[in-house]
């Protein structure tokens, strides 16, 4: 993953975003800030960017985000859990459409039992109650690339929740509904052809 590849998603989900009317948080701690500034990099952004919280550390994600200090304890910084509180929590301070959160290990340190160098949890969450959690594990590829794949990453999540939801499930149930009438109006002739001979 390249500046260009973030650069290029950038462009597309604040296009999106500006024809849906829809404006964006991002809340980041591992990647400090850099899926605001890859967005805020794009001439107009403004429109549809409202802000960004960087929460490197635990006390700012409960200060300014309000993840429960119970959750962190409980699974940790680094962790769906939080990731998910993080993206709420951006969603409710500031008052947007979308909201983003990122947290992970980028190494070279940092990294515990059951959770490697290159482990990053994301999170978005969409003010119509939408809620998308994913886990990516980068392997040992170096701060950076983490870092950049993880910025990628970001974006894409955040295009998904633009589309808006889909609703494949709409056709199908028309189609059921046209063909059970079908059905019972089958049965019920069926049913007086056998009733017509007896009363005759």
């Amino acid at each position: 993953m390249s500046g260009s590849d973030a650069r290029a998603l950038s462009r597309s989900l604040l296009d999106l975003c500006r024809m849906r009317k829809l404006t964006i948080a991002t809340a980041e701690s591992c990647t400090g800030g850099l899926v605001a500034g890859a967005l805020t990099d794009i001439p107009g952004s403004s429109d549809v960017i409202d802000r960004g919280f960087v929460t490197y550390s635990n006390d700012a994600k409960r200060a300014m985000l309000g993840v429960k200090t119970t959750t962190l304890a409980t699974f940790g910084a680094v962790s769906k859990e939080t990731a998910t509180a993080m993206a709420v929590g951006a969603l409710e301070k500031a008052g947007v459409d979308l909201a983003v959160s990122i947290t992970g290990i980028a190494g070279p340190g940092g990294a515990t039992p059951g959770k490697p160098v290159g482990l990053v949890h994301f999170a978005v969450a969409a003010r119509d109650g939408r809620i998308v959690h994913r886990e990516c594990r980068f392997g040992a590829i170096g701060r950076s690339a983490v870092r950049q794949r993880s910025v990628v990453e970001a974006l894409r999540m955040l295009m998904e929740l633009a589309r808006g939801p889909q609703a494949p499930a709409k056709p199908r149930r028309q189609a059921l509904s046209r063909l059970h009438p079908r059905v019972a109006r089958t049965a019920r002739r069926n049913a007086v052809k056998r009733r017509r001979p007896p009363r005759a």
